[in-house]
């Protein structure tokens, strides 16, 4: 992952290769997200067909899941060595055997197999798409294209929110799924014949040698600004990625009695409200940069919040408190992005890579968690029934606990830590130049907790 977080460009950013180049590696990671979230839609009909209990269904998730999060460094240090390019069209073609192996598997070690190769395809496609973004546009454009990349290719989720699964009521199993994964070896194919791995100009940089990354693996986990940025993402991510990746649909048909249809409606609306919803979170955090702490402490109480006002009726929930359900759900995937910000504005530019891919693994881990651990309250309970789906959810309030403690104890660290090296936390400048030197010491490492936030839109070089 070290080059998609430290290179720099040399292209213009506005000549047409540019957008043909990242039209067609979003295209791979678009359908990525659309593999990766098909048994979110089809769950209960991978339940009946291959005659399993609920634990059992969120070991495909777990499995996928745990494969893409293991994969970030080790799919970032192939992409640095054989390029985005080869890459995309290995991604997207590991992504398209996977779907099309779970299309006419009828045992469970070949189906549990299939979405192995669907988390190590996404791991892949994901991170070349980073990388291509850093090295073809301008440095000052790469925050604001990457937000870009990351919204498109969540759209993946409403094409298995709503299309897969018409296709999979009307035709079936195998048909649906076998278009899925035609779907992501074309764009593979297409990725291979268009996509170029950098600018005219651009040269590849020399490959870290392992020593190194494990050593800066480990320089960056001792800083407490990663830290903060990792236990942020993990509180805020992964109630909305357990409801969308699996448990969503069935929660909302089994216990709260909606309409197939409905739900993947409700579904579909979780990604536009998270489009809707990212740039005002952008806006928000580079307004208040001293505050984004508060915005991660923010989010989880106000999930929590909703989560408890719902699991607390009686009966089912009225449509529109579901709605609102699915809308506070939604603000969590931008949310968790303020943790990579955190991270970036705490690290030094050769290590941004590492840190964010230390921070993505943290929502992601959660996740696993609490869908296996769903599972198999589930499966105590009784299966998919409210009660049970009631006594599921109770899951998230430890994980949010942990998250909330580790944000406090890892913020307190960094403001410690940023008080030392200064009033800007040991960045440029300007950031020293908005404190008084007369402040006290205890405002300024107040201050520098985030330090130089306001300054990630003007000076920063990757995103």
């Amino acid at each position: 992952m070290r080059t998609s977080g430290a290179e720099t460009t040399t292209s213009n950013g506005h000549r047409p290769a540019v957008w043909v180049v990242w039209g067609a590696a979003v295209l791979v990671y678009l359908f990525g997200v659309t593999q990766r979230t098909s048994l979110g839609a089809a769950g209960l009909d991978a339940a009946d067909r291959f005659g399993i209990d609920p634990g059992t269904l969120s070991l495909f998730v777990f499995l996928q899941i745990s494969v893409y999060a293991a994969g970030q460094i080790p799919a970032g240090m192939m992409v640095d060595r054989y390029g985005p390019r080869v890459m995309l069209l290995v991604g997207g073609l590991l992504l398209g055997l996977g779907q099309g192996l779970l299309a006419f598997a009828t045992t469970l070690p070949l189906a549990l197999g299939a979405r192995v190769l669907v988390g190590a395809g996404d791991a892949v496609a994901f991170s070349s798409a980073m990388v291509l973004v850093a090295r073809w546009f301008p440095a000052r454009r790469v925050p604001v294209a990457t937000q870009v990349t990351t919204i498109v290719g969540q759209l993946g989720q409403v094409l298995s929110a709503l299309p897969l699964l018409l296709l999979l009521h009307a035709a079936g199993w195998s048909t649906a799924f076998t278009v899925a994964a035609g779907a992501s070896v074309v764009s593979a194919v297409v990725a291979a014949a268009l996509v170029r791995n950098g600018p005219v100009g651009w040269h590849p940089p020399r490959p870290a040698p392992a020593r190194e990354l494990v050593r800066q693996v480990g320089e960056v986990w001792r800083r407490p600004g990663t830290r903060l940025g990792f236990f942020g993402h993990l509180g805020t991510q992964f109630s909305m990625m357990t409801f969308s990746l699996l448990w969503g649909l069935p929660y909302l048909v089994s216990a709260q009695g909606v309409e197939p249809l409905v739900a993947g409606a409700l579904m579909t609306l979780l990604v536009i409200a998270s489009v809707v919803v990212g740039p005002l979170v952008g806006v928000l955090t580079a307004r208040h940069p001293m505050r984004r702490s508060w915005i991660l402490l923010g989010v989880i109480g106000l999930t929590a919040g909703t989560w408890t006002v719902v699991l607390a009726l009686p009966g089912p929930a009225p449509t529109w408190l579901l709605v609102v359900l699915v809308v506070v759900l939604a603000v969590g995937g931008p949310a968790s992005v303020v943790g990579f910000d955190i991270a970036r504005t705490t690290n030094p530019g050769g290590n941004l890579a590492v840190a964010q891919g230390m921070v993505n693994i943290a929502g992601y881990s959660a996740s696993v968690v609490v869908l296996m651990v769903m599972g198999a309250v589930l499966t105590a309970t009784g299966g998919f029934t409210a009660e049970g789906f009631r006594t599921a959810w109770l899951v998230q309030y430890p994980v949010w606990a942990f998250a909330v403690v580790g944000i406090l104890v890892t913020r307190r660290k960094a403001r410690r830590v940023a008080g030392e090296a200064g009033p800007d936390g040991g960045t440029s400048g300007p950031a020293r130049r908005r404190e008084s030197p007369s402040a006290p010491r205890r405002r300024d490492a107040r201050r520098a907790v985030e330090p130089a936030g306001r300054l990630v839109g003007r000076s920063e070089r990757t995103a």
